[in-house]
């Protein structure tokens, strides 16, 4: 039977696999640049380069999150309510007290970050305060405080940064391909590596994708029960969702590398609705209440 430490070690193995999935990835670039231009000094440069950028993934993505949400630091003064609410609900948890961020956006919306208990951080947008009640509220940062207890932001926030520079190597390797000059080997040799960086441009944002759908769904409603059992309201978590699916209108800053990371697809649910439930980063509403109230 899994538990909550059972899920916490998953997540952390699945950490790991996915940064060595990226090491090979890039080596794989790598080989087939020197290969391409017949120097093996890139191959050497992708090593270290894939190296550093786990490292770098590890210790900093949660201020890129951060970056590319546009967050800030939320003041106690100004923002009491959601502020003592993340205060009350760590201590309940048995958590560390969060660092408490906040987006100015009306689209209400929620994420958590951070590489470990110790250095995570709790963002919720001006949106989201707004339409909230006190007990909806509490449901959300509930489920945020419970993806920093299973660790689940753990893999979430490493994945942001490592499928970003997959896609930013599969385009260079694809201007390069297209904008090389002096090749000194034959056209038709030259061709044909040419269509092979074609293919591997065309399946690196599929590659992108089939990364973020590893960040399981299952992980939102995993949060949603934990969330449920630290509040012991599982309605006011329940009715908080129905609120934010019933806001179609999308999130003013967007970035596909950390939808995963929110409470909600951030391209509003009017968009969610038009595409099939198993390429979503978010399972449908229905089902999260269903599973937490029974209807």
């Amino acid at each position: 039977m899994a538990t909550l430490y059972t899920e916490q070690s998953k997540n952390v193995t699945k950490t790991w696999l996915l940064m060595a999935m990226f090491f090979v990835v890039v080596i794989s670039f790598g080989w087939f640049f020197s290969f391409y231009y017949n120097n093996s000094t890139i191959l050497y440069f992708f090593v270290i380069f894939s190296i550093l950028i786990n490292i770098f993934s590890f210790w900093f993505s949660d201020k890129i999150v951060l970056t590319l949400a546009g967050a800030k630091p939320a003041r106690r003064e100004e923002y009491f309510d959601l502020y003592t609410s993340v205060e009350n609900l760590a201590i309940t948890a048995g958590l560390p007290m969060p660092k408490v961020y906040i987006v100015s956006d009306s689209a209400p919306n929620a994420f958590a970050t951070g590489r470990d208990k110790n250095h995570a951080v709790v963002c919720a947008t001006t949106g989201l305060l707004t339409i909230l009640n006190k007990t909806e509220l509490e449901g959300v940062l509930a489920h945020e405080l419970s993806h920093i207890g299973n660790r689940d932001m753990l893999l979430s926030t490493v994945v942001v940064v490592l499928v970003g520079f997959v896609s930013i190597l599969a385009d260079v390797f694809r201007r390069n391909l297209f904008f090389s000059r002096n090749r000194d080997s034959d056209n038709k040799a030259h061709g044909v590596l040419m269509l092979v960086g074609v293919i591997l441009s065309i399946l690196a944002p599929i590659f992108v994708v089939l990364i973020q759908l590893a960040i399981s769904r299952k992980r939102e409603f995993l949060a949603d029960s934990s969330g449920a059992l630290l509040t012991r309201y599982p309605e006011g978590l329940s009715s908080a969702l129905r609120k934010i699916s019933e806001h179609s209108k999308p999130m003013m800053r967007q970035s596909s590398a950390i939808a995963h990371l929110y409470i909600a697809d951030p391209k509003g649910s009017s968009f969610g609705k038009k595409i099939s439930s198993f390429f979503a980063t978010h399972p449908p509403v229905e089902e999260r209440v269903k599973a937490l109230i029974g209807r």
